[in-house]
């Protein structure tokens, strides 16, 4: 008989399998443990670089010939490239932190799409009802005719907690326009943010961050009636009668107003102050080819201009140092899963979530790729039909 080949031709597969096994074995466990055991979960630069953004204090990688950071007062603040999405440098990028009339930004990106510009719209006095007492207005009108880019206009340059109210009424309603919103941060991986006035009224319990501020100012620049809304210095607007007049951009880096130089280069976006905010702005800048965003939090020195001034010292040292930092991280969260206890990401960016994990997973499936295939060998050979020796 030729069994004894068969079986030797058996036990060679089994040991070819387990010395298989035992190659493999080492590389899942080396990728399993190749996350930094202190760092939490957030978005990562690269895959030499973790994300040092849910980490509290200040970050930055400087390579040679980087600046030194400016002084800055803010709980918070980020500045981050606007093409890539990486952020240059951070000051806890993810305090939850009240955001004033910031949030309209988020507002914008959620309705926009949804209201034509040029439809003409007669307000109603129920529109007007619970616009917060203290807010800042446009001067909507009961009664009076508008474009929907009217109210659009006073949304972004005048902050007017009446104009969003209107545009709400249009989207649905408060309440529904609340949840949209929600929806909206947690479909871009904004996951600090909590929604519960869409006019960035103070609310308990109503917060953002500089992280998140930042891809909603991002995202909106992508946005064309965002981006145009955002930049308008002045516009004229409707007073009843065929009266109109002159509103003014409330964001002094692209006004220049109260003394505030106006900044080169800024293309605009939104700023925002309550009393229990402090002052808060989001702003982006173009130069030479390159745009950056900055997101600047409550400063705590200064007065009413420190968040424009602070802002300003942000833009510089960006425009100067981009080239010579190392990232700390990324607003291209669907790089990333989303920090723990947080909505879960999209499918779109869940898909494309962790290097490490993916490793890992991949190394366990060759492990049981390479059991199976010893497996059926050895199965295949002990099946084969036994010969018999013919005796000479």
């Amino acid at each position: 008989m030729i069994l004894g080949f068969s079986f030797r031709m058996a036990v060679s597969a089994g040991v070819l399998c387990a010395a298989g096994l035992l190659a493999v074995v080492p590389a899942a466990a080396d990728v399993s443990g190749r996350a930094e055991p202190s760092a939490p979960a957030g978005p990562r630069a690269s895959a030499s670089h973790p994300s040092l953004l849910h980490r509290p204090g200040t970050h930055v990688r400087p390579r040679a010939g980087a600046l030194r950071l400016p002084e800055v007062s803010a709980l918070s603040w980020l500045v981050a490239d606007a093409r890539s999405g990486e952020v240059l440098a951070a000051h806890n990028a993810h305090r939850r932190l009240p955001p004033a009339s910031t949030l309209k930004t988020l507002f914008a990106l959620t309705v926009l799409p949804a209201l034509p510009a040029n439809i003409r719209h007669t307000v109603r006095e129920e529109e007007l009802r619970g616009v917060g007492a203290g807010s800042s207005l446009v001067g909507v009108a009961e009664g009076r005719t508008y474009r929907i880019a009217d109210l659009w206009r006073g949304v972004f340059l005048n902050s007017g907690n009446d104009a969003v109210h209107v545009l709400a009424e249009l989207n649905g309603g408060w309440r529904a326009t609340a949840r949209r919103m929600q929806a909206e941060a947690r479909s871009l991986g904004a996951h600090d943010t909590r929604v519960l006035s869409p006019d960035g009224y103070d609310t308990p319990g109503q917060v953002s961050s500089a992280f998140d501020l930042a891809i909603f100012g991002r995202v909106g620049l992508r946005n064309p009636d965002f981006a145009r809304y955002c930049a308008t210095v002045e516009a004229r607007f409707p007073g009843g009668g065929g009266w109109s007049y002159a509103i003014r951009n409330t964001n002094r880096l692209l006004s220049g107003t109260r003394g505030v130089k106006p900044y080169r280069g800024l293309i605009g976006i939104k700023n925002g102050y309550t009393s229990k905010a402090g002052s808060t702005l989001v702003a982006a800048a173009r130069r030479d080819g390159r745009t950056l965003v900055v997101t600047v939090m409550n400063p705590q020195q200064g007065g009413g201009a420190a968040v424009y001034e602070e802002a300003r010292s942000l833009l510089d040292w960006g425009f100067r140092s981009a080239a010579r930092v190392e990232p700390v991280g990324s607003l291209e969260t669907s790089r990333a899963p989303a920090r723990p206890g947080a909505t879960t990401l999209p499918a779109a960016a869940a898909a494309a979530v962790p290097d490490e994990t993916g490793s890992a997973w991949t190394e366990a499936a060759l492990i049981v790729g390479a059991v199976g295939l010893g497996a059926a060998v050895v199965v295949l050979v002990l099946r084969l039909p036994v010969r018999r020796s013919e005796g000479r």
